[in-house]
């Protein structure tokens, strides 16, 4: 079953991560979106072991389970250190100062914004897969 794993900076500057579609509690959390990956996937384990252990079948929602991980735009630019937010905010169309300000959570960010970003991080992508070497 794929579902979808949510990636968010906390005000208190860590990250975390959680399942909104699944009944079975796994989250993770940490400094960097690196660590709080690492602490999901040893939740998903402890889950899946716990039950193996117990003797108890797990639920559907947790057979052949694979993530997609969803992130806001802190946690992406985290976890992407290597992508200048400035140098990207122009190849997206949007104001650098506005980019750095949505990165931080101290500017709104609306859903149109959001698939702006979102087109040119899937653009950008293409053209580097794209890209070859001599």
């Amino acid at each position: 079953m794929r579902t979808t794993a949510l990636i968010e900076k906390g005000k208190d500057g860590t990250f975390g991560i959680f399942t909104p579609d699944l009944k079975s509690t796994i989250i993770g959390e940490g400094k960097t979106v690196a660590e709080a990956k690492d602490d999901f996937n040893n939740s998903v384990n402890e889950v899946l072991l716990y039950f193996k252990e117990s003797g108890k079948e797990s639920p559907d929602e947790l057979q052949n389970i694979e993530f997609e991980f969803k992130y806001d735009l802190a946690s992406l630019f985290d976890y992407y250190s290597f992508i200048n937010v400035s140098k990207f905010a122009r190849i997206a169309g949007i104001n650098a100062s506005l980019m750095r300000q949505y990165k931080t959570g101290r500017q709104y960010i609306s859903e149109n914004q959001v698939l702006k970003i979102e087109t040119a991080l899937h653009k950008l992508a293409n053209e580097i897969a794209e890209i070859k070497l001599l």
